[in-house]
């Protein structure tokens, strides 16, 4: 299929599937005619990486998480280091959670003082 369609049943932009063929998150053949051509799977493909972007993973981590991902939701198999991967992520999210709390708390203290 050509770029266009697989946006219009992604709801990806063509910029962005672009974007995400440079990242190593979209595999693309090239017709005779130079057009890029996907087949099937980039669109649970595509499913996979939006999902994956909303637990708010970087591309470059999809990148390396991707090839276990299975389904559209996406489920895992759980390959070599991907849990790894994963607890790291989180471990990371938390980091920057709780010093989110302390700037809001330094913050709150800034607006209680009279």
């Amino acid at each position: 299929m050509l770029i266009g369609e697989l946006s219009r049943r992604t709801g990806v932009s063509t910029r962005l599937l672009r974007y995400y063929e440079e990242q190593g998150l979209l595999d693309v053949g090239r017709g005779s005619n130079g057009y890029r051509d996907y087949d099937e799977k980039a669109v649970v493909t595509m499913q996979q990486v939006r999902a994956l972007l909303n637990a708010g993973l970087s591309t470059e981590v999809i990148r390396s998480v991707l090839p276990c991902a299975r389904g559209e939701q996406p489920g895992f198999d759980w390959c070599a280091d991907l849990r790894a991967i994963l607890e790291g992520e989180l471990s990371a999210m938390d980091k920057r959670l709780d010093d989110l709390r302390h700037t809001r708390g330094t913050l709150a203290d800034y607006l209680a003082q009279p």
